[in-house]
This record gives C-alpha cells, sequence and structure tokens, in this order.
C-alpha cells in the first residue's frame, strides 16, 4: 500500500511515462518512492532481528565501513546509487578476542557496543582457524527455545524484551568454510544454516526441515574463471569494484536452477574501497542475519587460503 500524497505523485510519474516524456522531476519522484520504501523494508528488518525478513523482491542496497583502528563495523542503508552517499545508519559490529576465539559483538547504537548494552542485538563468535562461526541473538526466536550455556546477558530497561522473558544470547544459525587442502589461490568456499525469521514466507528455493523452526541453507555462488584476466569471477552488476577474496554470492542450497538459468542471490557481499563493501540482501534473510554473515569474511582462513 502506498500513501495518498506518495499515490499522487506516481500517477503523475505515469502520465510522463505514458506521454513519452523523460522528465527529470519523474524521475526523481520515483527515485525517492524507492528510497522510502526500501528504508521501511530495511528499518522492519532491524526492529525484530531474528523475525522480520527482508523484501521478497530486489535486494536491499547497503553498504559497511570498516575501522581498523578500534575493529569496528559500521551498517548502513544506501539512499543512492553512488558509493559516496552517508546511508542510514542500521547497526553495527566490534570485534573482540578472547583466548582461542574471536567475538563479534552487534549493537543498535554505534557508541555502545556491549553486551550490556540495551541496544545489545546479539554476536558472532569463531572458532581459532576462523573457518566455523556461531551467530547468537539477544531474543528468543521461538517459544520455547533456550538460551546457549555462555554467561547470559541481563538488558535492564530494554524495550525489545518482554520482562517474562530474559535477555541471553539463543543460537540461530552457523557458518562455516570448507578447508583447502591443497592451498591453491582460489574462491572461498562456504556455507550458512539459519533458522528462518518468522512471520515471513519462505522462497521456493529454502531448504526447510520439519519442525520449528524452519532452517535456511545457504550456499556461495560458484564463480567461473575468466581466461583474459586469469581470475574468478562473479557478476554483481556493477556493485562491486574490487577484486578480493573476500567477495561472494551466497544460494539457496536446495535451489535447482535449469542448464543456463541464472541463479537467484540472496545476500552478496564485495569490496568497492579500502574499507567499504557493499553489502545487499532479500527474503528470507533479515538484516541482521545478513551483516553477520558480511562480518564472517573479515579476517584470515588459515585453513581456506
Amino acid at each position: 500500500m502506498v500513501n495518498e500524497e506518495v499515490g499522487s505523485k506516481l500517477v503523475r510519474l505515469l502520465y510522463f511515462v505514458g506521454a513519452g516524456v523523460i522528465c527529470t522531476k519523474g524521475i526523481n519522484l520515483w527515485r525517492e518512492y524507492e528510497q522510502k520504501a526500501a528504508l521501511k523494508a530495511a528499518k522492519a528488518s532491524v526492529q525484530e532481528p531474528s523475525e522480520m525478513p527482508g523484501p521478497n523482491g530486489n535486494l536491499i542496497q547497503c553498504f559497511i565501513k570498516r575501522n581498523k583502528k578500534n575493529s569496528t563495523f559500521y551498517l548502513y542503508l544506501g539512499l543512492t546509487q553512488t558509493f559516496m552517499d552517508k546511508g542510514k545508519f542500521l547497526m553495527a559490529a566490534r570485534r573482540v578476542r578472547h583466548g582461542y576465539h574471536t567475538e563479534y559483538i552487534i549493537s543498535f547504537d554505534g557508541d555502545d557496543l556491549s553486551q550490556r548494552s540495551n541496544a545489545y542485538m546479539g554476536k558472532l563468535r569463531s572458532n581459532f582457524l576462523g573457518t566455523n562461526f556461531v551467530l547468537y541473538d539477544s531474543t528468543p526466536p521461538y517459544d520455547g527455545a533456550k538460551a546457549s550455556s555462555s554467561p547470559s546477558i541481563r538488558r535492564f530497561g530494554s524495550k525489545r524484551v518482554s520482562p517474562q522473558v530474559p535477555a541471553g544470547n539463543f543460537d540461530i544459525g552457523q557458518v562455516s568454510y570448507k578447508f583447502n587442502l591443497v592451498r591453491s589461490r582460489g574462491p572461498r568456499r562456504m556455507l550458512c544454516a539459519l533458522q528462518a525469521p518468522a512471520g515471513g514466507a519462505l522462497p521456493k528455493t529454502a531448504n526447510t526441515t520439519c519442525g520449528s523452526p524452519s532452517t535456511i541453507v545457504l550456499k556461495n555462488k560458484a564463480p567461473r574463471w575468466h581466461e583474459h584476466l586469469q581470475c574468478w569471477c562473479l557478476n554483481f552488476h556493477g556493485r562491486v569494484t574490487v577484486a578480493s577474496v573476500k567477495n561472494f554470492q551466497l544460494v539457496s542450497a536446495a535451489s535447482e536452477a535449469q542448464p543456463g538459468a541464472e541463479e537467484t542471490v540472496l545476500l552478496q557481499f564485495g569490496k568497492v574501497g579500502r574499507d567499504m563493501f557493499t553489502m545487499d540482501y532479500k527474503q528470507p534473510l533479515s538484516a541482521f542475519q545478513a551483516f553477520a554473515i558480511c562480518l564472517t569474511s573479515f579476517g584470515t582462513k588459515l585453513a581456506c587460503e
């Protein structure tokens, strides 16, 4: 549904298009409508990270800014087609080393990246090699879910959790990178298994298991070898401009694409600058899940490259 103001703008735009006139004002109105729709969808998926999926249509375009000095990562919703816009802040993460593993603390507040913050959303935990990750949500993903054995985080005054449901860390998914035994330079291979966000219809290509909740299984899209460039290539449709081993596209592991048919990309991530990366996602992933998956791409994978 669109409001009357936006609707009237669209009517005027359709008049311009029907008349065969390329009108700058009409194009700007259409871009304004697209931006508002994308922002609304992104906000909805951020409000409840484990429950609200992204849109089922086009990919929502976001970007990640990395700050190497303090090991923080900031996710923004892209408001224009350029990589230079400031964007709308969505969430942030901070990388922390704990003994033999690494954690990424994810928060609504870019200035308060603590597990004891009311803005705490969840965390991502890796093994020593950086090849296996477990994603935790601060709220139970379904009725009866049990928190992990790691210390529970109580967020007093939090508006996201009802008084009857204690805040904690609930396992909602895993990301793994396959070992590269021959040590040849090539694309990383990854596999993701995530709990499907509640309230969102799963696409036909999603892999589900019996019981509650359903499980989404994603794999990286296989790149092709470019003989002339002598490198592995993926088509990011202009959204990625710098070659990097971090770049990837994820598709459903259960999809059965016809020969010659293009697989539907549910999440893509890639480098566009020294500390700038794009992140585009769609249903059934939420912004929280997509961001967490992309965070796994940072850092060295000792046995994968």
